[in-house]
């Protein structure tokens, strides 16, 4: 390994994990996952989604974590230590990460207001009028307005503050303990929702929508790349997240070993999280007297609307809403929290700050123009499509293009050479083949498929000015101005080139 300058390490391989798994889990596993499942031919979906895993997720992890653990740097700094043309790549995952915390803030504010709520079901009859006319007063038309909604604002800017103080502690204080303390807390609360949920009327049938397989479904190319898309966003793969943890691993570590653990950690907890929603959401129909697909959905509809409708209907509901929106909140916190160090990391390398100092850099500004942004009635609409965008045409794009990067300029068989100093798998050929050849494959088929339906038949309804702006156009944004970014000189320029360079 080059012999570049110290940097923060976690304490051991047990708190990498934790901050690993906490980078991991977060929204998707939660609103994400059960109803992808679902749609995608229930039962059916986990043969495509394991074989997913085990040829994309963990060997896209084990790359991540290489690129990290081998050149000692945030996303730019390692790019830049592997080759000096890619720097770009790691710029590019800076700014992605820059757009999904500007937006993540303000899903984290409103999981936290929520867990509140429970207590006295405060979104009352109508959990749909309330979210979206009361809670988020949201405009009537798409647009951008500075119409601020000051109980927006007031638990925006309580997150904010929380992340900040908890990463100017550094990777082990703030990061390390914090993982420690998030992700037990996280786990025991959604195992005890699990089993109320699974006490209640009508749970067997959310449970047999959701496992009862298709087996018709797996003949459709869809369900596949749903599969591995579920996979590739959900384990914060590719987009500087793990290469910047992998840096602050300590030389010895079991780079392979680790992966397969986080990978399968993850995948675990989603599992626990269809069931969970299933079990509420066959509560729901039965109620409703419905079909669980009539009232099953995701996202923002899944958690804001549908589980206070549950709430308000069931036994223990005030615990089971407590439960949820507090696992919801803590899942967000450690993910948002890994979403920020990748931009600190970056900032502390390209200009030899300190850790509080770098912090401070990032989170004041970001939290100014989270606020600006989201912290107004016109907030939902611009959150919706620049999420799309930014996971479409940002994670995906940036994934394709650094890893056939690498691929092409022969670079693999280093990071082979280096992952199989201190792992307890071996990895070969056949690594490469999976991580390096047939995952872009799958990724340009995501990424153009997904293209060609938002050309041809828009997104979410809005105006063609709104997507170009905060779709196309942020979209090619990343890419522009990180380009542009690498083309500033570092502060002592010497000290991080790769030792070849020098």
């Amino acid at each position: 390994m080059a012999n570049h300058s110290p940097r923060e390490t976690f304490s051991g391989r047990q708190v990498f994990i934790f901050a690993a798994i906490g980078s991991a889990v977060g929204l998707g596993n939660i609103w994400r996952f059960p109803y992808v499942t679902f749609d995608n031919g229930g039962g059916a979906f986990i043969i495509p989604y394991i074989i997913a895993l085990l040829t994309a997720g963990i060997p896209l992890i084990v790359l991540d974590y290489a690129i990290g653990h081998r050149y000692r740097g945030s996303a730019p700094l390692a790019f830049r230590r592997m080759k000096k043309s890619f720097e770009p790549f790691g710029w590019w995952q800076v700014l992605i990460n820059v757009v999904i915390g500007l937006y993540y803030a303000v899903i984290l504010g409103w999981a936290a207001v929520y867990t509140y709520f429970s207590l006295s079901s405060a979104w009352g009859a109508d959990p749909a009028d309330f979210f979206l006319h009361k809670f988020l007063q949201t405009a009537a038309q798409t647009s951008i307005g500075f119409e601020f909604v000051p109980h927006l604002v007031g638990p925006l800017a309580v997150m904010w503050i929380l992340a900040v103080g908890i990463l100017a502690l550094g990777v082990q204080k703030g990061i390390g303990k914090s993982s420690m303390i998030f992700m037990p807390v996280l786990v025991v609360m959604f195992i005890i929702l699990v089993i109320i949920s699974l006490t209640l009327p009508g749970a067997s049938k959310g449970l047999n929508a959701l496992f009862t397989p298709d087996w018709t479904k797996l003949a459709q190319p869809s369900v596949w790349i749903a599969a591995y898309g579920q996979i590739f966003f959900s384990l914060s793969i590719c987009f500087g997240i793990m290469i910047t943890y992998a840096s602050y691993l300590k030389k010895d570590s079991d780079l392979t070993g680790t992966g397969a653990v986080v990978g399968f950690a993850n995948s675990s907890f989603e599992l626990l999280a269809g069931i969970g929603v299933f079990s509420a959401l066959g509560f729901m129909a039965v109620s409703a007297g419905k079909e669980v697909s009539e009232v099953a959905s995701s996202g923002i509809g899944l958690a804001f609307i549908a589980f206070p409708t549950i709430i308000d209907q069931a036994p223990f509901g005030r615990l089971i809403g407590i439960l949820f929106f507090g696992s919801l909140t803590l899942a967000a916190l450690t993910s948002f929290i890994s979403v920020l160090e990748v931009i600190i990391a970056a900032v502390q390398d390209k200009l030899k700050l300190g850790r509080i100092r770098s912090t401070l850099m990032v989170g004041i500004p970001m939290g100014i123009v989270s606020t600006i942004l989201f912290g107004t009635t016109t907030g939902l609409p611009i959150l919706d499509t620049v999420d799309k965008f930014v996971n479409t045409f940002g994670i995906i794009a940036v994934a394709l293009c650094f890893i056939s990067a690498i691929t092409f300029s022969g670079l693999s068989g280093i990071l082979i050479t280096h992952i199989n100093q201190t792992s307890s798998i071996k990895v070969g050929k056949k690594w490469w083949l999976f991580a390096g050849i047939i995952t872009p494959i799958v990724l340009a088929y995501m990424l153009f498929s997904e293209g060609y339906k938002i050309l041809t038949e828009g997104y979410g309804g809005y105006p063609a000015w709104f997507i170009n702006t905060f779709g196309w156009g942020m979209s090619i944004g990343l890419a522009a101005v990180g380009f542009l970014i690498s083309r500033l000189k570092w502060k002592n320029e010497l000290k991080f080139l790769p030792d070849e360079e020098k």
